[in-house]
């Protein structure tokens, strides 16, 4: 199994290739920000290794980690963390009922309102594509490692 340094270098080595192929096929500028933000912030922040209590990952969030400590009891590692649909889908919903949880309460004690309009359906879809691609390639890099060590003794 790859290291969780190994996973982050390859997903940033690769991301020039994404982002000069998308800026080649003319996506706007706009979609190609969003999408490399998503991409560095998922590989950093939201890998499939956030099941795991002592994951780069999970160090990365410092103090905020605890955060992730039902998430890692629900989804044991390379289970549904590690789906190519369901995996980053779990984060993010995860990510959001926090984000959700955390906007109510603040709304209880200090009347703090917000705001919420729908993106740019181009704008979500730079985002998902970012999140995805970056959890597709820790995946794939995983099943590509452990395929080659039991082939090669």
């Amino acid at each position: 199994m790859p290291s969780g340094s190994t996973h982050l270098k390859f997903e940033i080595a690769t991301l020039p290739i994404w982002t000069f192929g998308g800026a080649i096929l003319g996506v706007p500028w706009e979609e190609l920000v969003i999408f490399t933000l998503s991409y560095v912030a998922v590989s950093l922040f939201l890998s499939p290794d956030l099941d795991l209590e002592r994951s780069d990952t999970a160090r990365r969030w410092g103090a905020l980690r605890i955060l992730w400590i039902p998430y890692s009891k629900v989804f044991k590692h390379r289970g549904l963390s590690h789906s190519i649909l369901f995996g980053p889908l779990t984060r993010v919903l995860y990510l959001a009922a926090l984000g959700a949880a955390a906007w109510g309460i603040l709304y209880l004690l200090f009347g703090i309102r917000g705001g919420w309009r729908m993106p740019k359906l181009s704008y979500a879809g730079a985002a998902l594509a970012g999140v995805y691609l970056s959890n597709f390639l820790h995946v794939a890099l995983d099943h590509v490692v452990s395929y080659w060590k039991r082939r090669i003794p």
